[in-house]
């Protein structure tokens, strides 16, 4: 197993933990973090396995951070809407 693959498994085990824990404030910041740790790391998958595995790994990351997918994809139909409506 790559270290690249090796660090998309331990990215997904540590958000799964990460949205176990309590907390009292919102899980927006750790969604930020992961976001920002997932990135590079699917950047990394894609350049050594290619496009096909990259996708297969957004795919688990995007439903992992699903709410953030829903708000942009919200925030992406509003801006659409009104550029259309012009």
């Amino acid at each position: 197993m790559t270290v690249s693959l090796v660090l998309a498994c331990l990215w997904a085990v540590a958000a799964n933990l990460l949205a176990m824990l309590p907390s009292r404030d919102n899980h927006w910041r750790r969604a930020y973090a992961l976001i920002v740790l997932g990135v590079p790391v699917l950047g990394l998958v894609a350049w050594q396995h290619g496009p096909w595995l990259g996708l297969i790994v957004l795919a688990a990351g995007m439903s992992v951070l699903r709410w953030p997918v829903i708000y942009l994809g919200r925030w992406l139909r509003r801006q659409w809407g009104q550029g259309r409506a012009r």
